[in-house]
């Protein structure tokens, strides 16, 4: 009989609606089935732009102490950061990729079998630490009262042959899943490289031909197709035929902005999961952000989370209970009795946990 395995997991609930949908998770997490052998321990943690207002400090030192000497993984809330510039700020989820060397952020959009519009099923895998997120930014005065705002945009070799490696691995594990009989809308796997170096030849030069030399690693990607598409272009055909896309891998900003799209589709951002994947650590976290709109009222939509929590199950090779969550979540979007008003119903954060757990075992 195999023994029970034990996974410390970090909470960082941070701002608005993440103060909602991290508990619902962790509620969601202890009521997984006794057959999956998990147990799990919780360490709640603080950072976000309310952190910085009591501390002066969006992601504290001893938030990162833990969370390296003390988790196995971690899920994050949502942050609320300022649209203009706060001295000594920072987004503290930016920070968590760099300092735990989180180079990928996957982000998988699956339409509901049945569900009207056209049908997808594809996996965003977005390069998680560099292009402009790199964060240096500066305003110079070129003659008295013009000011002129530059960015360093940094694209390297060494993490772009890395992303591109991980897109051609998760292009893997799909076909393999395809294989064993997982119900897909693909039959044959796909690599697209998403890019505009036929304007910035420098950068995005590089980053497409780091991700094109990442296939010829392994001969496991021989069988992988690839190409690739203008990032403009692909925005169109991302809503004219999604159907068409199975893994896409694209720089930070790129990446960034095609996945807030590609959720669109599905019906909401609240739907939406990722995962950002380094060697050693993973750490799951909703697409949607903060939601100060909705935020303290009982009905932001956990779905993302749920399957955020999945996602990251799924990396650290906890396959069956992933898929335990991603099923109970599946079945209680497609009765369509309780959703919440994103999803044009009108049940509460609590009411979509207790379904979904509910199903967990049904």
């Amino acid at each position: 009989m195999s023994s029970v395995r034990k996974v410390v997991l970090g909470l960082i609930p941070a701002d608005g609606i993440g103060k909602e949908v991290v508990p619902a998770a962790r509620r969601l997490i202890e009521n997984l089935p006794s057959k999956h052998k998990l147990h799990f321990d919780f360490v709640d943690l603080d950072a976000g732009w309310g952190t910085f207002e009591r501390t002066g400090k969006a992601l504290p030192d001893i938030t990162l102490e833990k969370l390296k000497k003390e988790c196995n993984a971690a899920l994050f809330g949502a942050v609320q950061s300022p649209s203009h510039k706060v001295e000594g700020y920072s987004s503290p989820i930016v920070a968590l990729r760099k300092k735990m060397g989180l180079y990928a952020n996957v982000r998988p959009v699956k339409s509901l079998d049945g569900a009207q519009g056209k049908p997808l099923d594809l996996v965003i895998v977005r390069e998680n630490t560099e292009c402009l997120y790199v964060k240096e930014e500066r305003m110079v005065e070129t003659t008295p009262g013009k000011r002129v705002a530059e960015a360093i945009r940094r694209i390297s070799e060494e993490a772009s042959v890395k992303i591109g490696k991980m897109a051609f691995e998760i292009a893997k594990s799909r076909q393999a899943l395809r294989a064993s009989g997982a119900p897909s809308i693909h039959k044959s796997p796909l690599v697209t490289i998403i890019h505009k170096s036929n304007v910035m030849s420098v950068t995005d030069g590089l980053f497409r031909e780091s991700c094109r030399h990442a296939q010829s690693l392994s001969p496991s990607y021989a069988s992988i197709a690839m190409d690739e598409q203008i990032v403009d272009s692909m925005v169109y055909r991302l809503f004219r035929e999604p159907q068409c896309f199975d893994v896409v891998v694209a720089p930070n900003l790129y990446g960034d902005i095609l996945s807030d799209g590609a959720a669109s589709l599905i019906g909401s951002l609240g739907l939406v999961p990722s995962a950002n994947v380094g060697d050693n650590f993973v750490m799951s976290e909703p697409v949607h952000g903060s939601a100060p709109d909705i935020a303290g009222r009982g009905i932001a939509n956990p779905v993302a989370t749920f399957r955020s929590v999945a996602l990251m199950l799924e990396f650290m090779g906890h396959q069956k209970a992933a898929a335990n969550i991603v099923t109970a979540v599946d079945k209680v979007l497609s009765q369509g009795k309780i959703l919440t008003p994103d999803l044009g119903g009108k049940s509460t954060t609590n009411e979509i946990t207790d379904a979904v757990i509910e199903s967990l075992s049904n």
